[in-house]
């Protein structure tokens, strides 16, 4: 008896059908698990054995064999203890085949038949939607499975409840979407005290989505200042918010279903690896930069991190995705991230202050900051000094500007340019635009062309550095409320960039 049931196999956020094929025949007993299984499948016939004893179901005294097709596509997870257990019980004409051919399942069973949440449920809805069929997922993966509104998403809370239903005895109730999730407390901006000018730089990078680059001593503030990004910040979009909880869905980080519609923010320690940083190890899992798809990417003492972990990153930057390569797969996510770098000026972070530098100044902020090399630093928009602000001032200074005065400028930005990259694919904020577009919607008045070709003569600008300035003076214009790009625009898009790291250090 030949019977199959459904299921999927994750590529990155994509999440590929897969069929699993049940043949009972005779021979000497056994239960194998064929078609690229990981360890985590192959151990399912003992998980899926344990489980049907406990409803007292008796295996019979045959050959069982199940197939994980298309072959050779590598299967990894124990979300495929459901669906072979199904597939087991159709050919036990236990289960009604016709149903099962209406269904993609996934799930892990424990060994007294319960199941229990696996990663992945928001892709795996995502494809039962596509292929017009309902998804039977633990009840703990229901709310976060229910947000795809497409597909009719059924969670049994054990393997008995998923029979039930699927023979019409106790049919489920549709699961419903899980809360979204409320803002955690956001850190507000007036609580910086001086600093105007790496406080404007902080604003034009999240209305634009540009990257940005802050040097300083150690406390001057430049955690600080990239702590609060996240608050002036607008919420994500519906379809923002279904891009990121897909990546978290796969890296088990949504809480008991509910979606978040604040932009994720990630501060990876120095002393991560590339794997950590770009996604890999076991599974391909994703990694920093696709976590902070949509958000935040903060790399604080940006030159202690190694060589490689930093050159990875200019590919990234510049295609908004990435590339896992493995021997048997190449595995793509996603990752528009906006990228806050800091650094100290040097190893001992005191070069600008001569009575507290050390002996090799100003040759060791040379060779500190010199290990970043120049084409990941010709990738920063915007580039800052944060200089100590002095215990008085601490003191005596006024609060800055709150958070939500910013995020109203920024929201009204980013409004602008969502209405005018309406009609384009794959461009979201000023930071996207290139070639013909950018062309359009940011040639400068004739002030500001003759100043920025004079700066592009005498300061050598590169064609990326050259384009890079016009798409943050686009967003400078915008946050001014300007339709075009004007002479003032320019000349403080070129305050931000021609500073080199080393430069801001000295």
């Amino acid at each position: 008896m030949l019977a199959s049931a459904r299921t999927v196999a994750f590529e990155g956020i994509r999440a590929r059908p897969v069929e699993v094929q049940c043949v009972l025949s005779p021979g000497l007993p056994s239960f194998q698990v064929v078609g690229l299984p990981d360890k985590a499948v192959s151990e399912a016939r003992e998980r899926v054995r344990a489980a049907l004893s406990s409803l007292s179901i008796a295996l019979p005294p045959k050959r069982i064999t199940v197939n994980l097709s298309p072959a050779d596509l590598p299967k990894e997870g124990s979300h495929f203890d459901l669906p072979i257990a199904l597939a087991l019980l159709a050919a036990l004409e236990i289960v009604p085949a016709e149903e099962l051919a209406r269904t993609i399942s996934l799930g892990e069973l424990s060994l007294d038949g319960a199941l229990v949440p696996v990663v992945g449920a928001l892709p795996a809805a995502m494809t039962a939607a596509e292929e017009s069929r309902m998804l039977l997922c633990p009840r703990g993966c229901g709310p976060e499975a229910a947000w795809v509104g497409a597909a009719d998403v059924f969670a049994p809370g054990s393997l008995i409840d998923a029979i039930r239903h699927l023979t019409g005895q106790a049919p489920l109730r549709r699961a419903a979407p899980g809360e979204v999730m409320a803002h955690e407390g956001l850190r507000d901006l007036a609580d910086v005290k001086g600093q105007e000018r790496a406080r404007r730089a902080l604003e034009i990078a999240a209305a634009g989505r540009h990257h940005l680059f802050m040097t300083g001593s150690p406390g001057s503030g430049k955690s600080m200042l990239a702590a609060r990004m996240p608050g002036i910040l607008p919420p994500l979009s519906p379809a923002e918010a279904l891009e990121t909880s897909m990546i978290q869905s796969l890296a088990g980080l949504l809480d008991e279903g509910g979606i978040s519609r604040q932009r994720p923010f990630r501060e990876p320690h120095h002393t991560a690896s590339v794997a950590a940083i770009t996604g890999g190890g076991r599974g391909a899992k994703p990694g920093e930069i696709s976590l902070a798809h949509n958000g935040v990417l903060f790399m604080d003492e940006f030159p202690e991190f190694p060589r490689t972990v930093l050159e990875t990153l200019r590919q990234p930057i510049e295609t908004g995705e990435v590339v896992v390569a493995r021997a048997n797969a190449h595995v793509r996510y996603p990752c528009r991230f906006l990228l806050v770098a800091a650094a100290n000026p040097c190893k001992c972070g005191y070069l600008a202050e001569p009575a507290r530098a050390c002996a090799r100044a100003p040759q060791c902020g040379e060779d500190y900051l010199g290990r970043i090399s120049g084409p990941l630093l010709d990738r920063f928009d915007l580039r800052v000094e944060v200089p100590p602000v002095a215990w008085q001032d601490l003191e005596t200074a006024a609060a800055g500007e709150s958070s939500a005065s910013v995020a109203e400028r920024v929201t009204g930005a980013r409004d602008r340019q969502a209405r005018r990259f309406a009609s384009l694919e794959g461009v979201r904020v000023n930071a996207d635009a290139e070639g013909a577009i950018l062309t359009e919607i940011a040639t400068p008045d004739s002030e500001g062309a003759l100043i920025l070709s004079r700066a592009a003569e005498r300061f050598s600008l590169s064609a990326r550095g050259y384009h890079r300035i016009l798409r943050v003076a686009r967003t400078i214009a915008d946050l001014d409320g300007s339709e075009t790009v004007r002479m003032p625009h320019i000349a403080e898009a070129l305050s931000f960039r021609l500073v080199s790291g080393k430069q801001a250090a000295a």
